[in-house]
């Protein structure tokens, strides 16, 4: 029996650490499982992430969903399905700012810090060492820290490889960042996105869209960048943080599952049910 608008449940999970484990993590085959459940109900469930939509879409082929609405970017981004667009979805809201200004002041700061510049289709363009899990076709290496600069971008990452995280933490703080907002990803990781734009104002804008009460909605996530969402989600619906989660994402949620590795998802996902 498919559910009523009134009893139907706006579902939003982050990727990495919550449905896969990394960037190049299997799928746990319960949550897919779990997943294609609520959507026979009639739930909505989709992804809210901060990859690029080029590295979210594989996701949602082995997720096998094709949800209204996505989220990218960090909110930054939100994709509406198009069956016209080869890709399946086009980019139909699209939030970017002008990144110089906070790379210079940051790279006052940090000199020996790696930068990277991501644009709306999904390109990250980056200088000195980044991680291998994200040296995929949709990035670039340039050769000076002025080929970062553009009038309009995404995200900006700049990662410390040598400083500990209380000091980075340090760092960032004392900038006084005012022009745009920030989230630590994971230790010495910065991720600067436009102002006042994260995963829960993208989410909320899904949410009316779909006309879904506040009160059914969950989030599950486990990084810095899903505090805000967890917040929202909690307030009058379920924020769930995965047990692996940081003590301050652990805290901005309104309830904690198990962590990835022990199957924390699909055992939040089963709590869902038609009398939820």
């Amino acid at each position: 029996m498919t559910n009523t608008p009134l009893d139907r449940w706006f579902v939003a999970l982050d990727i990495d650490g919550t449905i896969l484990s990394d960037f190049r993590g299997d799928l746990n085959p319960w949550t897919i499982r779990e997943v294609a459940r609520l959507v026979d109900e009639g739930h909505e469930v989709t992804i809210a992430t901060g990859r690029s939509v080029p590295a979210t879409l594989p996701v949602l082929e082995q997720l096998n969903v094709r949800p209204e609405c996505v989220v990218c970017a960090n909110g930054a981004i939100i994709l509406h399905r198009d069956d016209s667009d080869p890709t399946g979805y086009r980019r139909a809201h699209i939030e970017t700012f002008n990144p110089n200004d906070v790379l210079k002041t940051i790279h006052d700061k940090l000199p020996n810090a790696h930068y990277a510049v991501e644009d709306e289709l999904g390109l990250l363009r980056y200088i000195g060492w980044f991680p291998e899990a994200g040296l995929d076709v949709f990035t670039e290496r340039v050769d000076t820290f002025e080929d970062l600069f553009t009038d309009e971008a995404t995200r900006v990452v700049v990662i410390s490889a040598t400083d500990e995280e209380q000091e980075f933490h340090a760092t960032i703080k004392d900038m006084g960042l005012h022009q745009v907002s920030y989230s630590i990803g994971y230790t010495s990781w910065l991720e600067i996105g436009p102002f006042g734009v994260n995963k829960a104002t993208a989410l909320e804008r899904v949410r009316e869209k779909h006309g879904i009460k506040r009160t059914n909605v969950m989030a599950v996530g486990d990084g810095r960048n899903d505090i805000q969402m967890l917040q929202w989600a909690g307030e009058f619906g379920r924020g769930v943080a995965m047990g692996q989660a940081p003590p301050e994402v652990i805290a901005a949620a309104s309830e904690v599952t198990h962590a990835e590795a022990d199957g924390g998802l699909p055992a939040v996902l089963a709590t869902l049910t038609k009398s939820s």
